[in-house]
């Protein structure tokens, strides 16, 4: 194993460290797939407001990647993972104290010309080396960044010494990064190869998802294609919002327990099942899922060997969890969680009894440390505490301060169909930590925008997949290929075949249709086939 580390370099001037190709390959314009690298010297100009302060280059061998467990993900273990050389470019903005690092992948042999770039996940900026080795087998190059932050979990990073907000490091997470990265990428792949990549994609869910959609608004020359999944758009807005099953059932004083939480979502998938024309145990729209959780009042259930009866708050609870975050005077500030996602999870994870046997809800780390670190000011904040009045005022506190810097809303998309950029998002309509209807929204927006669907799908489709919960698509569909086979050869995607777990856990082949059309049974042959369905364009409420 070869490697180089030059540290300290000064603003706007290159840095010379390991990986680049011979002079003489390095002039060939020919097809480098047919050629080794070899890990070498590369020269690194600092993006602009930057300074690149180290560079470090592994000559990695052909085998396993052993990626370590990082809470909440266990260890992974990816083989037959090609040679590549290991590059990680440090870069800080001078007098902000910051350290990103970008971390580039490149095949010896075998590289397809393309750079693929892997988004984060939480307050994960990046890939910890997952997503870098599937597409180093693919044969990318392979590009990600830590964005200067922690993990997915680890917020300290949020206040500086003095506890105020450390806006530099939000600016990286947010958006600044992602950008530095993609020049980074490219600029190593172009000195290595000797050759620029022919076309660079980006691939992320969640917080990847909404990374990708921030490339797109403010820098939409970076990529060719960008694959953004469940994306995490309005930040600021629904971040606060995931917080709403908490803050109801700490208000209201009842704990529905997970076995009655399946018990709505199994009445309510039973009942709204039909309406797309088959009973096929998914629900194709839950926006239109009209099921009053009160049926249920009085139904007994065996749960954990205990008999429990559903009361009506019980119902008042599941009801205002569906129905989504109201002012104290009932005014709508964003979306509920979906008929028919997972209740227990995030909003029952890690619950424990209280002091008088009661199961309280645990909130979800994600927003529960986003309102305590960026809103409160004060890590240890218990959200717990928050009524149905000071969950409004942080509310409208996230929007005010953050929707800038993070909210990732704009919907002015005019420069990136302008570049001849292409933009492809699937969203579960299960998903239990990010609605679906805030990316429904999003793309009603950009229509608004730019003149109507007609001119918006020319380069910027969605798909929504019934039964899917948050990035449960993931492996699932060939959602990279089809966005390659619209940028490269003009194909537009129609429809995402895919595949999806219904109701009783069979799984199922479905053609996702593009927004906004919906599936619906053709009448005649299997369910669980994709060509038994086809899609239709529903009228707009």
């Amino acid at each position: 194993m070869r490697k180089r580390l030059l540290t300290a370099f000064a603003a706007g001037a290159p840095l010379v460290a390991a990986l680049c190709l011979p002079t003489a390959w390095a002039a060939d314009t020919g097809n480098t797939a047919s050629r080794p690298l070899d890990c070498s010297t590369v020269t690194v100009q600092a993006p602009e407001g930057t300074a690149v302060e180290g560079v470090v280059a592994v000559d990695r061998p052909a085998g396993t990647v052993d990626v370590p467990e990082i809470t909440p993900l266990p260890a992974a273990h990816i083989t037959d993972v090609p040679a590549f050389c290991d590059v990680t470019v440090t870069l800080t903005h001078p007098g902000e104290g910051d350290h990103a690092k970008v971390t580039v992948w490149l095949p010896k042999e075998g590289w397809n010309g393309r750079l693929q770039t892997i988004g984060g996940s939480a307050f994960a900026a990046g890939d910890y080396g997952t997503g870098l080795a599937g597409a180093v087998k693919d044969g990318y190059a392979a590009a990600t960044t830590d964005a200067g932050v922690k993990t997915y979990l680890d917020t300290n990073w949020a206040l500086d010494g003095e506890g105020r907000v450390d806006l530099p490091l939000l600016k990286n997470f947010a958006s600044r990064s992602e950008h530095e990265a993609a020049v980074v990428a490219k600029q190593v792949i172009g000195g290595s190869y000797g050759k620029a990549a022919s076309y660079a994609y980006f691939n992320g869910c969640s917080t990847g998802g909404r990374q990708g959609y921030t490339e797109a608004q403010r820098h939409p020359a970076d990529y060719d294609g960008i694959l953004a999944n469940a994306p995490a758009v309005n930040w600021d807005e629904f971040e606060v919002a995931t917080l709403w099953p908490q803050v109801v059932m700490n208000n209201e004083k009842t704990y529905p327990s997970g076995c009655e939480f399946d018990a709505f979502n199994t009445a309510a998938v039973k009942a709204c099942d039909p309406l797309d024309g088959v009973k096929d145990g998914l629900v194709e729209n839950p926006a239109r899922c009209d099921f009053d959780p009160r049926r249920l009042i009085g139904t007994t259930l065996e749960c954990e060997g205990k008999q429990v009866t559903i009361t009506a708050a019980d119902a008042a609870v599941v009801r205002k969890i569906w129905d989504g975050p109201r002012t104290t005077s009932g005014v709508k500030l964003w979306s509920g969680v979906p008929v028919g996602a997972d209740l227990k999870y995030p909003f029952l994870a890690g619950t424990l009894p209280d002091a008088d046997g009661e199961l309280k809800g645990a909130a979800f780390p994600v927003p529960a440390s986003w309102v305590a670190s960026w809103l409160e000011k004060q890590p240890g904040f218990d959200v717990s505490t928050i009524t149905y009045a000071r969950f409004t005022e942080l509310f409208r506190q996230s929007q005010a301060e953050y929707d800038e810097v993070i909210g990732t809303d704009d919907p002015d998309l005019s420069a990136f169909r302008a570049s001849g950029g292409k933009l492809l998002t699937w969203h579960g309509q299960q998903d239990q930590l990010i609605p679906t209807q805030g990316t429904v929204t999003y793309r009603q927006q950009v229509e608004r925008t730019l003149g109507g669907a007609a001119r918006v799908d020319d380069f910027y489709r969605v798909f929504l997949a019934p039964g899917a919960a948050h990035c449960a698509l993931t492996g699932q569909t060939d959602d990279l290929g089809a966005l390659r086979a619209w940028v490269e050869e003009g194909k537009a995607p129609e429809t995402l075949t895919a595949t999806l777990t219904d109701s009783t856990g069979k799984q199922v082949t479905r053609d996702l249709c593009a927004y906004p059309k919906e599936s619906r049974y053709r009448g005649h042959g299997d369910p669980a086939a994709a060509d038994s369905f086809r899609c239709v364009t529903p009228p707009r409420r």
